[in-house]
């Protein structure tokens, strides 16, 4: 059985991804790119969907893990009774290939290494045909199985009932290697990688990147690394941001709130963008850009909420039995039925973002601003529609307050381009549609009992995406809507100290009722809560969050209070880039320049 999310670290080549478990089991990796059929998938069944073992024979070694400074080469030092040993894991950057590299390491005395590989390819759907090659200073297994092959180089396997096993021994000072390659199964076997090489490379890579970062104030090291995850998720070659690097880990467990994250929504990316340009990554905004522009190309009516990795639109959802689920909760699902959604808050996420690009210096290019013209075009044409809203219901459609506001944004920024940068465009229509939307917001969205904004109209029930209207600046955070709305939100989203999406009670999504809390929600209490005057109740809560990372700094979408325990796809994209901002809106509060510098009370600068 899989073990519990937070026991999982990643590894990443910026193109794919493998969780690798506090066991030494590489339990999830899709080949070649996050969205790709599974070569391991024991994380949503068990060892027999695949996986890859590597740990000491003895049952009573001790492991301790991390990364290797900030990058995603991770060590785990595995102490027995006979010595003591390290495994390095990582995906090598940069080499144009597909490679999962497991180095073992001799630190003190002899220890027994036990390997187990159970390969399935297709989501656990073919078992390949394997078979071992000779190859200068020793030999190779090689699985093919459709489309797929894999070569694994190391110690020499023997099949053992549809899996191959190994023991071998690690004396200290020894490095034995072993190197798991992707190709396509028509194509020759390519060749040895160098371990030392391709690791330094990596490293420094990471480092590299990590570096650039502009941040220095509190969190920092939370903040750093979920800078990287927001890296790691991001498609190299094409730009793209995934929500996450997994599908189907549930809300709830044993239940059916299970879904595929591994594409690219244009609200999660947009935000993510939003956070990369505040800490001094300008080449991955212009990336991003280049793909959106790729991905929404032609009529403007067609536009999706999401998009696969290379920009593709139909991502059709459906089942898979051939794995039952992540400890018994199923369905498992690939593709994810909400690109058919319309969701009309998605239009202004993409404009606050690309104008965050523009304030922050990024070029505008020969079609970037057509593709916002176009974008509001489709807007002017969609903005009057009930809509899915942010959580993607599947129950009925609903003019949801939060996907209004956020049509009032994406008329504000286009506005603001006209006015503040010099673009062509209806700036008066804009304007007053702008005003007209608000005006729709303040007679139909807000709760006349209670003061505050509500999920959708006609309801006085509130939604945890309200705190956003904050953050893109439809009202300000201690506006007194803005106060009574998180006044109700304490008092009816608030579980175990952490805030709900919303009520699933309540019907709204068309689902059973029931999941845990939202991890990025209580994040973006944490902003507002800083951002209205409330900086020791901002810095309570975000304690307590960062403390639900696991041990290698790594949050997934959700978390189950009662069991201490993580809930939902991970990493997620989503939980992170929240805990960037709500870091940052700490920082403000307190009067510290997370780009280098603190200011004193009377605002200049000090060092």
């Amino acid at each position: 059985m899989a073990l519990t999310i937070e026991d999982y670290a990643l590894i990443s080549d910026c193109h794919t991804a493998a969780l690798v478990g506090a066991d030494g089991s590489v339990d999830w990796l899709c080949l070649p790119r996050y969205d790709s059929s599974s070569i391991f998938a024991a994380l949503l069944g068990d060892e027999s969907h695949g996986r890859w073992l590597l740990a000491p024979a003895d049952p009573s070694a001790v492991a301790t893990r991390g990364y290797r400074g900030d990058t995603f080469v991770l060590s785990t030092r595995w102490a027995t009774d006979d010595g003591e040993v390290e495994v390095v894991d990582f995906m090598p950057h940069g080499d144009g290939r597909a490679d999962l590299v497991r180095r073992v390491r001799g630190i003190r005395g002899t220890v027994v290494m036990h390997e187990a590989l159970t390969l399935r390819f297709g989501y656990a759907t073919a078992v390949p045909w394997v078979r071992q090659v000779a190859e200068p200073g020793g030999s190779s297994l090689v699985a093919i199985a459709g489309p797929d092959a894999v070569v694994l180089r190391g110690p020499e396997l023997s099949p053992d009932d549809h899996r191959h096993t190994a023991d071998f021994e690690v004396r200290e000072g020894e490095t034995i290697d072993l190197v798991l390659t992707w190709f396509r199964s028509h194509r020759s076997v390519p060749a040895p990688i160098e371990a030392d090489r391709v690791q330094a490379h990596t490293e420094r890579w990471w480092q590299d990147w990590a570096r650039n970062c502009s941040h220095d104030g509190p969190y920092h090291d939370e903040v750093i690394r979920s800078l990287l995850v927001l890296r790691a998720l991001t498609h190299e070659k094409t730009g793209g941001i995934v929500a996450a690097a997994t599908t189907s880990l549930p809300e709830t467990f044993g239940g059916n709130r299970n879904w595929d994250y591994r594409y690219v929504w244009l609200r999660d990316a947009a935000l993510t963008l939003e956070v990369l340009l505040g800490h001094g990554f300008e080449r991955e905004a212009n990336d991003w850009r280049a793909w959106l522009l790729r991905a929404i190309a032609g009529d403007p009516g067609d536009v999706q909420i999401m998009y696969g990795l290379s920009g593709e639109r139909y991502l059709a959802e459906r089942e898979l039995p051939s794995l039952p689920g992540y400890q018994g909760a199923s369905p498992v699902r690939i593709g994810n039925g909400a690109f058919q959604q319309f969701q009309g808050d998605v239009i202004g996420e993409v404009m606050v973002a690309l104008h965050t690009a523009r304030q922050t210096g990024v070029e505008e290019s020969q079609f970037s601003w057509p593709l916002q013209r176009a974008l509001m075009g489709q807007l002017e044409a969609t903005w009057m529609l009930p809509d899915h809203g942010i959580w993607e219901i599947r129950g009925d459609v609903q003019h949801f307050t939060h996907s209004r506001a956020m049509i009032w944004a994406a008329l504000d920024r286009a506005v603001r381009a006209v006015t503040e940068h010099g673009f062509e465009g209806p700036v008066e229509r804009w304007a007053q549609l702008r005003d007209q939307v608000r005006d729709e917001i303040e007679s139909q969205g807000v709760d006349p009992v209670r003061g505050c904004y509500v999920q959708h109209y006609g309801t006085t029930e509130v939604d945890a995406s309200l705190l956003q209207l904050a953050q893109v600046g439809y009202c300000a955070p201690d506006d007194p809507r803005m106060l009574a709305t998180v006044a109700a939100i304490e008092q009816d989203l608030l579980q175990d100290g952490l805030v709900m999406r919303y009520r699933t009670e309540s019907g709204v999504d068309g689902l059973p009722p029931g999941e845990n809390p939202f991890l990025a929600c209580s994040f973006w209490m944490v902003e507002q809560y800083a951002r209205s005057g409330r900086v020791d109740d901002a810095t309570a809560l975000m304690d307590r969050l960062v403390g639900f990372a696991n041990d290698v700094g790594l949050l997934s979408e959700e978390y189950d209070v009662g069991n201490d325990r993580q809930a939902g796809n991970t990493p997620q994209a989503l939980s992170h880039l929240a805990l960037v901002r709500a870091a940052d809106a700490i920082a403000e509060a307190r009067g510290i320049d997370i780009h280098g510098s603190h200011r004193n009370a009377s605002g200049a600068a000090s060092v």
